[in-house]
């Protein structure tokens, strides 16, 4: 794309008084009524904005050192324990972090939140003492003004696409994505639409390590590409980094989710620079063009399906079509707040207060995120029976009964044309016989409950228990049968006895 301009340039016109700033939804209307070239001409800033829960956050802190000193081997912040594997008065907090006697109440991200207010923080430490070190307890009261640094650094925050939840289950779920009542009954979806950071950027041309930022009401900086990034599916995240005793918390809140536990509503914003037509157009994208998948969190992680997709012009109006019916909305986060941070970033670059950086190295566009190899916790590919037998749909009574007797087993998959229709039973076959019956297809169960192979020992159990089965046919990611597993095989695995 031919670029229009440099960062240099802007910084220069910023210097001046003379650039030309927007948020990113006045950007929309914008290219909208005039088209990306002529915006491209007129813009050289284009300011973005989020306010939402980001659970990968959190804060180091140097404490300084007592007489006689501390290594601090346990930390506690108002009864919330901080990570000390560091060095003696060094720790960090996450926002996460529940309280040993409050719970889900208070958590790390309370903390962050008490300390930019200036609130006095109880602190306790142990250690085991060393020479050098030899105090072995302190208890205190801190403000943030006692900090040497305070220091935030976020893993991962700012996601360049949320997903959308609902639950298709019977009972409530409480979730990172807040509460999801039976049956469809709401949605819920995070993430500020047009003006959402990396959806206005989403090939990162101008995001990098190194650009400076809005964080929490202060100049901060992104520092890497964040944890789970994953640029294939449009779920780019960014690490990012700030000083703590510069925030406001105005836009850093504590918060607890329902039955999940805290987390942080972070205030992020990037400016992006409009170094070309391409990167005007990409900036005023809008609402109705900025598309999500709704997921059913009631579907274990990895098989969790794609219900629709749905804009974020949707999502806002309120409510959403789910299988034919009308489910209500709501959002995690503030889009009020979102514009906030949109408006002072764009506040502070037209009083020359803000320049624009050029990013080191510009975020990874090859990146996956892979799910954790379970290889000492035991799961159903761990004691599958490797020599599947299965039958037809059309196979007579006397036929199956004749397989089961002469492998000695006593649950067979039936299938047809080489999908998983049914199990029958060894006690299917005796009802069959007792009552004169032939047909197969009479008497298997037809609703099938099946694991994967991924799925935990422990979830198939408990699928045997709930249901009151003894057996359970194995699928892979595909939906591909696999084999099965039965109460049998649990017993033998628990008791050290593998299939080969």
């Amino acid at each position: 794309m031919e670029q229009i301009r440099t960062i240099e340039e802007i910084n220069e016109k910023i210097r001046n008084g003379d650039a030309v700033i927007l948020r990113a939804d006045q950007m929309t209307q914008l290219v909208k009524e005039k088209g990306p070239e002529k915006a491209a001409q007129e813009v050289d800033v284009v300011t973005t904005g989020t306010f939402g829960l980001m659970c990968s956050s959190g804060v180091f802190m140097n404490f300084g050192h007592g007489d006689p000193p501390i290594k601090m081997q346990k930390v506690w912040l108002n009864d919330v324990e901080a990570y000390t594997g560091l060095a003696a008065v060094d720790a960090y907090i996450g926002a996460t972090q529940l309280s040993e006697t409050l719970g889900m109440e208070y958590g790390g991200a309370h903390v962050i939140e008490d300390l930019i207010r200036g609130h006095e923080i109880e602190l306790k430490a142990t250690a085991y003492g060393t020479d050098c070190y030899p105090r072995k307890e302190v208890e205190t009261i801190i403000t943030i003004h006692d900090l040497n640094q305070a220091i935030m650094l976020n893993p991962r925050n700012a996601y360049q696409k949320y997903n959308v939840a609902t639950n298709s289950s019977n009972k409530t779920l409480y979730t990172y994505m807040g509460e999801l009542l039976p049956k469809y009954g709401n949605v819920t979806y995070s993430g500020a639409g047009n003006l959402s950071p990396l959806s206005n950027d989403p090939d990162y041309e101008t995001i990098g390590i190194g650009t400076r930022i809005f964080l929490g009401g202060t100049q901060g900086y992104i520092v890497s590409e964040g944890t789970q990034h994953s640029p294939g599916n449009n779920m780019g995240t960014i690490t990012v980094s700030g000083d703590v005793k510069k925030m406001s918390p105005e836009f850093i809140r504590g918060a607890t989710v329902p039955g999940y536990g805290t987390s942080l509503f972070v205030g992020l914003g990037i400016p992006i620079p409009i170094l070309n037509v391409g990167l005007a157009k990409k900036t005023g994208l809008s609402d109705e063009e900025l598309i999500t998948n709704v997921l059913d969190y009631a579907v274990p992680r990895l098989k969790r399906p794609i219900l629709r997709q749905v804009s974020y012009a949707e999502l806002k109006s309120g409510e959403i079509e789910i299988d034919g019916k009308m489910v209500r909305t709501s959002p995690l986060s503030s889009f009020k707040k979102a514009k906030e941070v949109a408006e002072t970033l764009k506040t502070w670059i037209e009083k020359g207060e803000f320049l624009l950086t050029q990013p080191g190295e510009t975020l990874p566009r090859e990146r996956s995120f892979n799910p954790m190899p379970l290889r000492k916790t035991p799961i159903v590919r761990d004691v599958i029976t490797s020599d599947l037998i299965t039958v037809s749909k059309g196979d007579s009574i006397e036929s199956v009964a004749g397989v089961m007797i002469k492998k000695g087993i006593n649950h067979l998959p039936v299938v047809d044309g080489g999908k998983l229709v049914g199990i029958v039973t060894s006690w299917d076959i005796s009802k069959a016989v007792s009552q004169g019956l032939k047909e197969l297809d009479r008497i298997m169960t037809k609703e099938v409950i099946t694991v994967t192979e991924g799925e935990l020992l422990k979830e198939a159990a408990q699928k045997m228990a709930a249901h009151d089965i003894s057996g359970l046919p194995v699928l892979d990611e595909e939906g591909n049968l696999k084999g099965i597993i039965t109460s049998e095989d649990l017993s033998k695995y628990l008791g050290g006895v593998k299939h080969g």
